[in-house]
């Protein structure tokens, strides 16, 4: 059921527009190439827009959300106000609001002066046209109601909630056991190691073409750097993990001394983490999502023949939005989903060899299907 977690609405906020409710029972019955979400337990309907109204005394009304204290400082070392963070999501919602869209969302939100905090379940104050979708958290032994930020409105309520980072599921909430992408996350050994995380990222893309896939390529907004490859429906969850695995094993070994799959901090030596372990329920930040760090740097991306040349910082919710111009280059660099259902058979067997059984994580946390979610990780380690 809906709970706090911490999610106190932002202090000095209006009171929330609707109390929610939730009762038709949540079924997942799905075949493959339904894209439909009738069979979801969900709430909301779609919302159609209103006029803007907007104010200089850090108050403000936009598509039916009230906006308060705008001109507060969104954390400390930001050098952003809560205004910037609601310009800039607002700039960019055609670009971010299809990477969230029907997938069950994680947020981090940061209160003036405390410490950031996830949040995945909904709070009790939760506007009842914010769409949710309920899953069994087996770890905490619950059932969690997810957001569906589907819409330009939830978008701004996030943001007046101070929500800065979004971290969507792998899965879509219609069929939370496909992943629709496998990911690499390249994290470097310390915060100025965002040099050695290009070249391990390139080492992976070298291990993809090897395999004959293409992947996407980021900044995680932090010091790491993300390489998505698009994967079609009939890909089961343990042969994405496998092939995660797979090219994680193959990328550290064109180049040792660069990256290493080792999951213990301890044995890593100084070299790139290939963190195969975002799969299953896990989420990870999204493209475009902004960072609770110095600056609040943005996960931008970029072509792959640029990546040599860009640094995290380069990208924040001040500069992102000239950097993009009328462009979505996440959408313009990222390949077809692979024919896998094809191609596995043949595959498997050179991915298998190449496995490493050291890319295994412990829990950290009941993902939105009930699984590992290692976004739910401490925000000190998060890349």
């Amino acid at each position: 059921m809906p709970g706090n977690d911490k999610g106190s609405p932002d202090p000095g906020a209006a009171p929330p527009l609707q109390t929610r409710s939730n009762s038709a029972p949540w079924r997942r019955p799905r075949q493959a190439g339904d894209r439909g979400l009738g069979s979801l337990r969900q709430r909301g309907s779609p919302v159609t827009s209103v006029s803007v109204v907007s104010g200089s005394s850090g108050a403000a009304q936009r598509d039916g959300v009230q906006l308060t204290n705008l001109d507060q400082p969104l954390f400390e070392g930001a050098g952003a106000t809560k205004r910037d963070l609601v310009e800039y999501l607002d700039g960019v919602r055609e670009l971010i609001l299809p990477e969230l869209e029907d997938r069950p969302l994680s947020v981090i939100r940061v209160h003036r002066g405390q410490e950031a905090f996830m949040q995945k379940n909904v709070p009790k104050y939760t506007p009842a046209w914010v769409r949710t979708v309920q899953f069994w958290a087996e770890t905490s032994k619950r059932e969690v109601s997810y957001a569906l930020c589907n819409d330009r409105r939830t978008l701004l309520w996030f943001a007046n909630q101070r929500a800065v980072e979004y971290h969507p599921a792998l899965g879509r909430a219609d069929w939370p056991d496909r992943i629709t992408h496998l990911v690499l996350d390249l994290d470097p050994p310390d915060p100025a190691g965002f040099p050695m995380a290009v070249r391990a990222a390139h080492l992976v893309r070298q291990a993809l073409a090897g395999a004959g896939l293409q992947g996407g390529v980021k900044t995680s907004g932090a010091k790491g750097v993300h390489v998505f490859v698009p994967i079609d429906d009939t890909v089961s969850a343990e042969e994405a993990a496998l092939a995660t695995r797979a090219i994680a094993a193959r990328a550290a070994r064109l180049d040792p001394a660069v990256a290493t799959t080792a999951f213990m901090k301890e044995d890593r030596e100084g070299k790139v983490f290939v963190d195969a372990t975002r799969v299953n329920g896990a989420t990870v930040i999204s493209a475009y999502s902004p960072r609770i760090r110095p600056g609040v740097p943005v996960s931008f991306p970029v072509a792959w023949d640029e990546l040599d040349g860009v640094a995290p910082k380069d990208f924040t919710v001040h500069t992102a939005r000239r950097h993009l111009g009328e462009r979505n280059p996440w959408a313009e660099h990222m390949p077809q989903p692979s024919g896998w259902a094809t191609t596995w058979s043949k595959r498997a067997g050179p991915f298998r060899r190449g496995a490493s059984r050291r890319c295994t994580r412990a829990s950290a946390g009941p993902g939105p299907t009930g699984k590992s979610d290692v976004s739910d990780a401490p925000l000190a380690s998060a890349t």
